[in-house]
């Protein structure tokens, strides 16, 4: 089963473009999404005037003055003016829900290359502003005072893990120090040191408690930057600068808003999404040969290992012990760094995943590259497990 067997359509993304993430204080939002429209455009193979339709990811919920930004792509090239526009927000998923509306404009017929872009401006802000603007994703927390924000958020699920499963801040500290090792190969990460195991696994003056489980290691840092995809359905009438990717499969699954109507440590939602787009693919997680998730705090990737299916609930740590998740793993795990190295600028995140996949399966990745992988799983959430998204890319 493939898409083109359930809608009768291939949807390839034929170009893409990515900014470096971190502190980008000579950059504006409109700057970072011409960029790496214009990147996206450029490789696709598919001229701006052929672009029949923009979605454009981007949470801001404050963070910047500007709230009406879906026609800054067009500033990217006097061919895209008057193509229809939108922006599309859902939390730190906003990337990906961008990146599907996209896909449902092609399977829809309304359109045959769809630009998809993500992009955030947040480094310029105050912590208490970036803290505001991610608690508006949050049901029992929007426009409450906070000094954790949303890491205390997810040291309560790591709490919850830890009171049920056992003591993970070692896995956590794993985790991190994988991302940061992988971040040191991704030339757009923002953190790009190999930080060490015993460094991120223990609580010191460089290393503190941010939100205790949560040392500042375990926590994704503050991003500015911008990422671009052109969805198209067939191969462009130009030259491409990379052979282009298939799009297998996707889900969406939503949970409830209160806390109280989910298990904080199943992430029902998110193990539904995956079925999802298993079962448009007709594949499994063994046919998989790496996967990019969202791992806004390391709980959250412990998290995706076994809402994933790699292993049973609360066996999430084996994934790390026997080496399953690492770069010469059997599923490699956040090659780019996940959002722990790399960056999150929350509207670009899931644009970014979708790139850096699409790199690795058209062999452009460079040191980052795996050898020949054939089929990538793309998984980013918003919210507490609330809003999440998964994509299923294979090469061609």
């Amino acid at each position: 089963m493939s898409i083109k067997e359930h809608f009768g359509k291939d949807i390839l993304l034929t170009g893409w473009g990515h900014s470096p993430f971190g502190k980008l204080s000579d950059e504006t939002l409109e700057s970072l999404i011409v960029q790496v429209a214009a990147e996206a455009i450029s490789a696709s193979g598919v001229d701006a005037d052929q672009i029949d339709e923009i979605y454009l990811g981007q949470f801001n919920s404050g963070l910047t003055p500007l709230a009406f930004t879906s026609s800054l792509a067009l500033q990217t090239d006097p061919a895209l003016a008057n193509v229809p526009a939108t922006r599309v927000e859902n939390a730190c998923a906003s990337g990906s829900a961008a990146f599907q509306q996209g896909v449902k404009s092609l399977l829809a017929g309304t359109a045959r290359n769809v630009l998809v872009i993500g992009a955030e401006k947040m480094t310029h802000a105050p912590a208490s502003q970036v803290g505001a603007a991610l608690l508006g994703a949050d049901y029992a927390m929007a426009g409450q005072e906070s000094s954790s924000g949303f890491a205390g958020l997810f040291a309560g699920v790591a709490k919850h893990y830890n009171a049920r499963y056992g003591d993970a801040g070692d896995a956590m500290g794993s985790i991190a120090a994988k991302n940061h090792r992988n971040g040191v190969d991704n030339p757009y990460a923002q953190l790009r040191k190999d930080l060490g195991e015993e460094f991120c696994r223990t609580v010191s003056e460089k290393n503190p408690m941010v939100a205790d489980p949560l040392r500042r290691t375990d926590c994704s840092p503050v991003s500015d930057g911008a990422a671009a995809v052109v969805l198209s359905l067939g191969p462009g009438s130009g030259r491409a600068t990379a052979d282009p990717v298939r799009l297998a499969g996707f889900g969406q699954a939503n949970d409830f808003l209160p806390a109280a109507r989910r298990d904080p440590t199943a992430f029902a939602a998110t193990r539904i999404s995956f079925e999802r787009a298993f079962d448009m693919a007709g594949v499994g997680l063994t046919d998989l040969d790496f996967a990019e998730v969202h791992d806004c705090f390391t709980i959250a990737e412990l998290l995706m290992y076994e809402a994933m299916g790699l292993t049973a609930p609360g066996e999430g740590q084996r994934a790390l012990e026997e080496g399953w998740v690492y770069k010469d793993g059997k599923l490699p795990i956040n090659i780019s760094g996940g959002l722990k190295a790399k960056g999150h600028p929350v509207g670009a995140t899931g644009v970014s995943q979708h790139v850096i996949s699409a790199m690795q399966l058209s062999g452009t990745a460079g040191a980052m590259q795996l050898p020949n992988p054939r089929r990538a799983a793309v998984q980013n959430m918003g919210g507490v497990g609330i809003a999440n998204y998964v994509s299923l890319l294979e090469a061609i």
